[in-house]
């Protein structure tokens, strides 16, 4: 019987593959997925059907992915990070009447961002996207705001692109009215991937210039603090 696997396939680099997920792509016949995502399965994509996208079109890959599977075919659909984190895990199970469908978790950037800074949400975080392509700016806002009063470290994705260059800014003076503007913040771009770059800094100090789409932003709390290269949120573990 022909099963759907939504797969998160990591940042992008091959070391970040997990083996679950390389023995569902190795059981598929067909792989559907955003164009570049593709790209990142080099070899592992040889001999497979394959089906993708531009941008915005992700409901017609996930249509395309059941629509393979009813037809008796094997398939696989393709997340970046993690299928259940900004992903195709949510859509898909809304289609996917009829058919099996399995989630496969996968190393978010957000976790190879934080990696690479250190242990900047050793604590209790969130995610927020700056996108408001599917929610509404004063959405975003009032969550930033919440985020901020309740002292949480907070990963930003789609911090900043070429039409909403001032995202990220507005919603940075947001967080100054509660965040203490030596707040440290990590900015990390392709993390995961080839040409990873980081920066450490503070609130008060971003460098916007730095930032784009394939930039993860993470905000410490009010306990953060920066040491050497590395950003560190305590838990609180006390010392024996």
């Amino acid at each position: 019987m022909a099963k759907l696997y939504v797969l998160g396939i990591g940042p992008g680099g091959e070391e970040y593959f997990t083996e679950k997920m390389l023995d569902a792509l190795e059981e598929s016949q067909a792989i559907v997925g955003y164009t570049p995502y593709l790209d990142y399965l080099g070899d592992l994509k040889d001999g497979k059907d394959l089906y993708s996208t531009g941008m915005k079109s992700e409901i017609e890959r996930c249509e395309k992915a059941v629509q393979l599977v009813k037809e008796g075919i094997t398939t696989s659909i393709v997340s970046t990070g993690d299928a259940g984190l900004y992903g195709m895990a949510g859509p898909i199970l809304e289609l996917s009447d009829g058919i099996e469908v399995e989630v496969v978790p996968g190393v978010s950037a957000n976790f190879a961002a934080a990696a690479l800074l250190g242990a900047p949400i050793m604590h209790d975080f969130v995610t927020l996207s700056l996108s408001d392509l599917l929610t509404p700016w004063e959405t975003i806002v009032k969550r930033a705001r919440a985020a901020a009063e309740g002292d949480f470290v907070i990963t930003i994705y789609n911090p900043r692109s070429k039409g909403r260059k001032d995202h990220l800014e507005k919603i940075v003076n947001i967080l100054l009215e509660s965040k203490d503007p030596k707040t440290p913040v990590g900015i990390v771009k392709n993390a995961g991937r080839e040409g990873t770059e980081k920066w450490i800094t503070t609130l008060d100090s971003i460098d916007y210039g730095k930032v784009d789409m394939l930039t993860c932003v993470i905000i410490g709390n009010s306990k953060s603090y920066i040491k050497g290269d590395f950003i560190v949120t305590p838990r609180g573990y006390e010392n024996k």
